[in-house]
């Protein structure tokens, strides 16, 4: 039995209201916010800028500052992907909310996921003709 980690069912019950939760709130903001979708492609009138879907913009902004700025990207998927094998951190006593022998993972998960969100919101409002910056309030 020492192959399992102890957890509360108390956990699980915080991870079924988180989960639907955030289910909740994705389908009201996909219901509230309508798709960025533009008309049919014609290539006498080419929208400036032209903005990718909003989950691959952050990827747009990445490499609007250099093309090779995508392998870092890259790196840290693979990274993420690895997680539960990288010898970072060692095997939870018992599951929990960003536990304290789970810091490097906690962090380097978190500060991934705030570096997109940021990325994102820089090139979803903060990004105009020419792809140059620009103040939009």
């Amino acid at each position: 039995m020492k192959e399992y980690v102890h957890s509360d069912p108390h956990f699980f019950r915080l991870i079924k209201v988180a989960m639907t939760l955030g289910v909740g709130l994705l389908l009201l903001l996909a219901a509230g916010i309508p798709a960025p979708l533009e008309g049919p492609a014609d290539i006498s009138r080419v929208p400036n800028p032209v903005k990718s879907a909003w989950f691959l913009m952050w990827i747009q902004e990445l490499v609007s500052y250099s093309n090779l700025f995508i392998y870092p990207a890259m790196i840290t998927g693979l990274a993420l992907f690895l997680l539960p094998w990288l010898p970072c951190s060692p095997p939870a006593e018992q599951a929990r909310w960003l536990g304290r022998e789970q810091w490097p993972a906690s962090i380097l998960v978190l500060l991934t996921l705030a570096i997109i969100v940021t990325m994102s919101v820089i090139a979803h409002f903060f990004r105009g003709e020419n792809w140059r910056l620009i103040w939009p309030f």
